[in-house]
């Protein structure tokens, strides 16, 4: 027993318990980021269990420590779990890192099931886990019990609330967009009846997506139009409704049902999104979409001599390429060519040259195409345009589609431009495939 100013009382040694930290709006907004960098990864672990179980199951155990590290120093911030959780978010990046950027994982890229509708998704989940970390070991640093002053802390909660929102709104949006792949094709099958979606083509280990629309089952073999969805080279996805739609454009659904009515059918298809997979790899996946629907014109009851392509946007551009640019049918379902008997571009661009354009539209081509004059020249309709191409629809514009138009006209391609309505590309397609 000891006695301790004047009274008996219990000897207690020092206690040795990791000390309390504050919930301030620094260790907040660590943990939002925290979870947003694993929630991302977890939304897309349903299409990446199709493709291959044993990178789900390790993606799924990352996330899964992820999300309880940051519960853990929310509800107990304390040096330890603030340790904890950096360690989770390093381990998520060293996962990015050697799957990413190194490449380490050569099965195919885990990544791109969460990179359908943005192809930065992973970049979103990557930079939220370094502002994690970094969040978490200046927590971890800081004296027990810091406890500053109310106008101190009002002050902090100020300066950093609209950081706090971003952070929060970016996981949100990552993980909405991550997990739009959920719904994407279970198996390679062809159409038994009616529309469907169907896997068209499976890039570096990835299976690639395309639905088919048709006004009724049963009938003879009908033209078909592909169509290729805008947004940049960067975003959008294949679907009528949700997340990948609205970045995508919205001329596709009037397009289709116009086409339908005037009896072809509509296809309309995935593919790879930049940065996550770069150029060619939208082009090489339109390739291998129009060489799917010769191949299995039967089975789908389309005509293989009566193919059109449509686009809106860079879409526009991959159709327009696809009319003039020659080659690279290389990869599934050799014998068959990626030719095509007509090709609307609706308000695409025929040019990526980087000269003349505004900071945000020279931003967006950068992240798509890189800056390597060669690809840049190589990525635009102008560069192809010559004799032997397809007749063409470029219509509403896009740049420099005055001078392309002209130099297909030279080289005697019939062409038509100009403002257009869903009904007036339906008609030229109508005409080009009689």
């Amino acid at each position: 027993m000891k006695v301790v100013d004047g009274q008996r009382g219990s000897y207690r040694p020092p206690s040795t318990a990791s000390p309390a930290l504050r919930r301030g709006p620094v260790l907040v907004t660590a943990v939002v980021a925290a979870l947003g960098g694993a929630v991302i990864p977890a939304a897309a672990l349903p299409a990446l269990w199709r493709v291959w179980q044993l990178y789900a199951m390790l993606f799924g155990l990352v996330a899964a420590v992820g999300i309880v590290a940051a519960v853990a120093v929310l509800g107990r911030p304390t040096r330890r779990t603030a340790h904890f959780g950096a360690f989770a978010a390093a381990s998520a990046l060293v996962l990015w890192v050697a799957s990413r950027p190194l490449g380490l994982l050569t099965r195919f890229d885990p990544w791109q099931p969460a990179d359908t509708v943005a192809g930065f998704t992973d970049w979103v989940a990557a930079g939220l886990q370094v502002l994690a970390l970094s969040g978490f070991l200046v927590v971890a640093r800081r004296r027990a019990h810091p406890w500053p002053s109310a106008v101190r802390r009002v002050t902090a909660w100020i300066l950093l609330f609209p950081v706090l929102v971003a952070v929060l709104a970016t996981g949100v949006a990552g993980a909405v967009a991550a997990g739009d792949s959920s719904t994407g094709p279970a198996a390679s099958t062809l159409l038994d009846a009616g529309p469907g979606t169907v896997e068209y083509c499976r890039s570096a280990g990835i299976p690639l997506a395309m639905d088919i629309y048709r006004r009724s089952t049963g009938a003879p073999p009908v033209p078909v139009v592909l169509f290729l969805h805008g947004g940049g080279l960067v975003l959008g996805n294949r679907k009528p409704a949700g997340p990948g739609a609205l970045l995508a454009g919205s001329r596709f659904g009037p397009l289709r049902d116009e086409l339908t009515a005037q009896g072809f059918a509509v296809a309309v298809i995935d593919f790879r999104l930049a940065p996550a997979a770069p150029w060619p790899a939208p082009l090489d996946d339109a390739r291998c979409a129009v060489r799917f629907l010769k191949a299995n014109a039967a089975a789908l009851a389309v005509d293989p001599a009566r193919i059109a392509v449509a686009g809106t946007g860079t879409g526009g551009t991959l159709a327009s390429l696809l009319g003039v640019a020659r080659g690279g049918d290389t990869g599934p379902y050799q014998g068959q060519d990626s030719t095509v008997r007509a090709v609307a571009a609706l308000a695409a661009p025929a040019d990526f040259d980087l000269a003349g354009l505004d900071p945000l539209t020279r931003a967006s081509v950068l992240v798509a195409l890189g800056r390597s004059p060669s690809t840049l020249r190589e990525a635009s309709p102008l560069t192809h345009a010559g004799p032997g191409a397809p007749p063409f629809l470029l219509g509403d514009g896009g740049r420099k589609s005055g001078e392309f138009a002209a130099r297909l006209r030279a080289a005697g391609v019939p062409v038509t431009d100009g403002p257009v309505s869903e009904r007036q590309v339906a008609d030229f397609f109508a005409a080009a495939d009689g």
